[in-house]
């Protein structure tokens, strides 16, 4: 078992999570990163998290604009999940920060703050989690 799975909604965000794959690494922590949309690739999104959830002990997303991916993600699996809103689009995260916010009841996800900190605090919490 892996201690941290990490998903990105698209290619582009990838330069944006690295300082979080490097802190993992860092911690001493093991992971993967994956490339799932929540809105271009949702089968493919569901078919993986039912195959591999099992695999991981907490899942980060990171996501822009609409955010919808970690609401997705935690609609869809029982492993804590921890959004990160990337700072993307006319409000540079504002958007994605509300999205992952506002989610309804039953669907928790630990919100981070927007863009680099947030990455950063995801790993620190998602060690916490994994340690405690």
């Amino acid at each position: 078992m892996k201690d941290i799975l990490v998903i990105i909604g698209s290619e582009s965000d990838r330069k944006n999570i690295t300082p979080g794959t490097d802190l993992i690494a860092e911690l001493g922590l093991s992971y993967d990163l994956v490339v799932y949309s929540a809105h271009r690739s949702l089968p493919e999104l569901t078919a993986f998290l039912s195959e591999n959830e099992r695999n991981y002990r907490v899942i980060i997303t990171a996501a822009g604009l609409s955010a919808a991916l970690p609401g997705v993600v935690a609609s869809m699996v029982k492993k804590p999940v921890i959004g990160i809103p990337l700072i993307a689009g006319e409000l540079s995260g504002i958007d994605a920060l509300l999205s992952i916010l506002q989610l309804p009841k039953g669907i928790p996800v630990a919100t981070m703050g927007i863009g680099k900190q947030g990455v950063l605090n995801a790993v620190h919490l998602a060690k916490r989690i994994i340690e405690a």
